[in-house]
């Protein structure tokens, strides 16, 4: 519950502040993909409003590289998450580094609306079951989290990713600047991080086959039973008891 109260507020605040970039000023990097090469300079002056997201996403990710090994929960896909993160912060290191500021924000863009989504939607599963009782409510927001969140991920980061970001980087970038400099090495991290999305992809469709066969929400990349078939208030209830008996890994996820 706290780490997912933490991401929640985290990537509610950093998407809320890339969409403002793309959509409330005059940056037309959404709208015309193309365009995050147009008057590119090696060593051209990186805008403030720009910067300041980088040093918000750089930081979190360079903790959060630290945080999936140490501090939260162990699952099925956190190898990958690890990777993941590392994949991120090269991408917005090198990136800001070599000027490629434009993509960054871009890719922030389409990509943290499914975490705020995914965040959610686990926060209202734990809390549907607080005290002891059942709330509606919170069942009724985890399942509509849920649809959001599955349908944003196909559309967000396998249909206008590809469609956007990875046509302006392999196409558009060789137009606007021949001989640009680090091609291969961008596009090879962008490609990996769209193989991750896929590989995540299968988690969503898994997911939905499960709680169309059982009707209960619980992320199918946690702890599980030999049939697979642990609601999430059973989950809940080991992990209070394994608090209860000091297990080191009992206070996260």
């Amino acid at each position: 519950m706290p780490e997912s109260s933490w991401k929640l507020v985290f990537y509610t605040m950093s998407w809320s502040y890339s969409s403002y970039l793309l959509f409330f000023t005059s940056y037309p990097f959404f709208h015309d993909p193309p365009s995050v090469f147009y008057n590119w300079k090696s060593g051209m002056t990186v805008p403030t409003d720009i910067a300041i997201a980088y040093l918000i996403q750089g930081s979190f990710y360079g903790h959060s590289i630290y945080a999936t090994v140490n501090m939260d929960e162990w699952r099925k896909d956190s190898a990958v998450m690890v990777v993941h993160h590392i994949i991120t912060l090269a991408l917005i290191s090198f990136s800001y580094a070599f000027r490629y500021h434009n993509v960054g924000i871009l890719v922030l863009f389409l990509h943290d609306i499914n975490d705020i989504q995914l965040e959610f939607t686990k926060v209202n599963i734990y809390l549907k079951s607080r005290g002891g009782g059942y709330h509606l409510l919170n069942d009724v927001l985890s399942n509509l989290g849920s649809v959001s969140f599955s349908v944003s991920w196909f559309w967000f980061r396998l249909y206008w990713f590809p469609l956007k970001v990875l046509y302006a980087t392999c196409v558009s970038s060789i137009q606007s600047v021949p001989n640009i400099p680090f091609y291969f090495f961008f596009n090879t991290l962008l490609f990996a991080l769209l193989l991750m999305n896929i590989y995540w992809f299968l988690f969503i469709v898994v997911f939905v086959v499960k709680v169309l066969k059982v009707k209960e929400l619980n992320d199918v990349r946690e702890y599980e039973d030999e049939d697979g078939s642990k609601s999430a208030e059973e989950l809940l209830g080991e992990s209070k008891a394994d608090e209860d008996a000091g297990h080191p890994n009992s206070a996260q996820g």
